[in-house]
């Protein structure tokens, strides 16, 4: 019988070569040494690279995905869903400093995968929250705005200084601890910046 301490210890090891080589770097033998077992005890778990990569890449995408989706689906207006998604979204991946180049790695390197990946396990759907972008600024709330253009600001906003963590770290000339309270005021910057953008002041006077 398979011991659960002994995947866990091997996708953990597993996530440290695939961060540190992508899915084709990677070699078994790699992930079988980080994991401190021989190659073996890894093929008796995992049989190749593609299915302990599937498994690494799950539990990533299971660790991420919930939290948008609740947020796209929640009963709340526009500006409050998007400092909550700001929120939740910085505090996850402070949490979690390796899965937002992890993802969008893969999934950059390996788009077929991705797609298949997607297609079988779902992925957040911002349907709803696009709807009720559009409502809103039927309603006068906000101005005008694709509801895309709109979540794709919001995305682009936020993940990026966790993208591209050592670019950001090193153009800004900023260490780990600088850096960790630029992301705690970017809770309350972000939102800021979408929501004056967007909101209709001549219908919001007072926000």
């Amino acid at each position: 019988m398979k011991d659960k301490n002994t995947e866990l210890n091997i996708l953990n090891a597993a996530i440290t070569v695939f961060q540190r080589k992508g899915m084709a770097g990677a070699r078994m033998q790699e992930i079988a040494d980080e994991a401190k077992i021989n190659k073996a005890m890894l093929h008796y778990y995992y049989k190749s690279k593609h299915k302990l990569f599937e498994a690494v890449f799950q539990q990533a995408f299971n660790k991420f995905a919930p939290h948008i989706s609740a947020i796209f689906n929640a009963e709340a207006p526009v500006f409050e869903k998007i400092e909550n998604f700001v929120d939740r979204y910085i505090t996850f991946v402070q949490d979690n400093p390796y899965l937002p180049s992890f993802l969008i790695q893969e999934i950059n390197n390996n788009p077929a995968f991705a797609n298949s990946f997607f297609q079988t396990h779902g992925a957040p759907n911002p349907e709803h929250f696009e709807k009720q972008i559009a409502r809103e600024v039927e309603q006068g709330i906000i101005k005008p705005i694709d509801p895309k253009q709109l979540l794709l600001n919001l995305f682009s906003l936020t993940a990026f200084s966790f993208a591209a963590t050592g670019l950001v770290k090193g153009i800004l000339n900023v260490e780990e601890t600088d850096f960790n309270l630029m992301m705690e005021e970017r809770k309350r910057l972000i939102p800021k910046l979408i929501i004056d953008s967007i909101k209709n002041n001549e219908t919001n006077p007072s926000i």
